[in-house]
């Protein structure tokens, strides 16, 4: 019966699900767990090889770390997105090492790393599918390295804003300053003090309850 509703989950986000053998699709079933991971809880510590995560509720953070401790926040994964980076066993050309946290209570559906890596070594379509998954990712990699890099800080925190806005669909963000900043690669006083400064120009209110934008003109003009 599990194997029944991985097998349909499966067919919907691999594309080369019906291009391998009936054995290879039992095997990736057969080691798939649906995992519930609570908030705060630390999925992956770039050490082992936890698999392949494909998120089915909630949210999961994905950051870097230096040497110092402090940590940058590469994107978020939500409902219907796929975390191949953890998964090292199969990507092996990724050489560095990156954190999964579960930034809300998350449901996920989990294959195991090494199932997935036995059967890919069979189907190379799995392995392109793997790689061309990973890479669409480092777009967003390389755009929060622009930002932190070249970009000044009312820029980034009005792009983060009218992103956050757009992908949830309201103008309130019910983040916190410190979350924000976590997101954004920065320090909580450095965003509580542009905020502090949008609000003061009428762009956005801040609350408890977090930041709605009330100009959106405005705030759009200072992502260009």
């Amino acid at each position: 019966m599990q194997n029944n509703i991985f097998e349909g989950i499966y067919e919907e986000i691999f594309p080369f699900w019906r291009k391998i053998s009936d054995a290879d699709r039992e095997y990736i079933c057969q080691n798939s767990h649906m995992i519930t991971y609570p908030k705060g809880k630390n999925i992956h510590n770039g050490e082992e090889c936890s698999g392949v995560i494909l998120v089915r509720s909630g949210c999961l953070r994905l950051s870097i770390m230096s040497d110092e401790g402090k940590d940058i926040t590469l994107y978020r994964l939500h409902k219907g997105d796929l975390c191949m980076l953890s998964a090292s066993c199969v990507l092996s050309a990724v050489t560095f090492d990156v954190f999964v946290d579960a930034e809300e209570n998350s449901e996920c559906c989990v294959v195991s790393g090494p199932a997935f890596a036995a059967v890919s070594e069979r189907n190379p379509d799995i392995r392109i599918f793997a790689l061309e998954t990973a890479v669409s990712r480092f777009s967003d990699v390389m755009w929060v390295m622009q930002q932190i890099l070249f970009m000044s800080m009312d820029k980034r925190l009005a792009i983060f804003l009218s992103d956050e806005s757009a992908r949830i669909g309201s103008d309130t963000v019910s983040l916190t300053h410190g979350q924000i900043a976590r997101y954004m690669g920065s320090a909580r006083e450095v965003v509580s003090r542009m905020l502090k400064y949008f609000a003061g120009e009428g762009i956005v209110e801040v609350s408890r309850g977090g930041v709605t934008i009330l100009d959106k003109k405005r705030l759009r003009e200072l992502t260009f």
